[in-house]
């Protein structure tokens, strides 16, 4: 898919417009439960529950918010946000956190305990999915991993809101342009892709959030949890098999196993970058992938 910004774009007034809309509608909402509150009074122990319902309210205004944010950013297929619009998402995601998800540390799953015997089971659970936009979290048990993979003419943002994983990722090397490893991938078989390294690094949580678009940043990566962790990632536009964005898995081989017509195979002079290329080879799903998905249980947002 040829990836181009839209004609004319949203300008980040018009995005900061949508968010600013969505505080306000928080704010009637707000106003109107506290009305209610005071008109059916409460005895001892009330001002607890006040306070509560207020953390609740306060919890579903980031999350209404940032919903506002995507739906004005984020404008279908074969389109980018821009960067203006980027850097809007990326700080109202660096300033989010677990509880505005109704998450916390203190859940079961996120204890430190021993991973299970057999393959770590992951789960997700879906905040809102339209064909612009989607907001999933993934929790990964330790030792969990969501294997490389890729993203199709898609922008993603990625938080990490509990935990500690290894991020490896990966973009297309685009051989037309660097004549130094085109040699030696002209006998390449058709399974197999050059890519180089993008990220290769531990994140724990709080730490900011990262972005991939469909050529660059890290479109393939793969999720390897250290300690329990949960994910925020927000996809434009998401996964669809009908408009062919399926997701594709992969292995990757060091490339200093030259691919040949059998695959790789003889070993190739290749410059100083020889460190930070791969090549790609595309498999089916793995079956050690354990996945369910539970409905999502944390602060509602409205799409009105």
């Amino acid at each position: 898919m040829k990836v181009e910004r839209g004609a004319g774009g949203v300008e980040v007034a018009e995005v900061a417009g949508a968010v600013a809309a969505g505080e306000r509608a928080a704010k009637r909402r707000r106003v109107v439960a506290a009305g209610v509150r005071r008109a059916g009074g409460g005895g001892g122990g009330g001002v607890g529950r006040r306070g509560r319902r207020r953390r609740v309210q306060a919890d579903a205004a980031a999350v209404q918010r940032l919903f506002q944010a995507c739906r004005a950013v984020f404008r279908g297929p074969g389109t980018v946000p821009a960067p203006a619009e980027v850097q809007l998402l990326c700080a109202m995601l660096d300033r989010m956190k677990p509880e505005d998800f109704g998450l916390s540390p203190d859940l079961e799953f996120f204890r430190t305990r021993d991973a299970a015997e057999g393959t770590p089971m992951i789960t997700q659970t879906t905040i809102y999915k339209s064909p612009n936009f989607s907001m999933v979290i993934f929790f990964l048990p330790p030792n969990a991993v969501i294997p490389l993979h890729n993203h199709p003419g898609m922008t993603v943002f990625s938080k990490l809101l509990l935990g500690s994983m290894h991020i490896k990722s990966y973009d297309w090397v685009d051989l037309d342009s660097d004549p130094s490893v085109s040699s030696c991938s002209s006998s390449s078989s058709d399974q197999l892709g050059l890519a180089k390294l993008v990220v290769d690094d531990v994140f724990t949580a709080p730490c900011d959030t990262s972005v991939l678009y469909p050529t660059t940043g890290g479109n393939m990566h793969r999720f390897t949890a250290i300690a329990p962790c949960a994910v925020l990632d927000i996809l434009g536009p998401p996964y669809s098999i009908e408009e062919d964005r399926d997701c594709t898995y992969y292995t990757d081989i060091p490339y200093t196993h030259c691919s040949t017509a059998d695959g790789p195979g003889d070993l190739c002079s290749v410059e100083q970058d020889q460190g930070r290329l791969a090549w790609l080879k595309e498999i089916d799903m793995p079956r050690e992938l354990k996945m369910c998905s539970v409905q999502y249980g944390g602060p509602p947002i409205s799409d009105k």
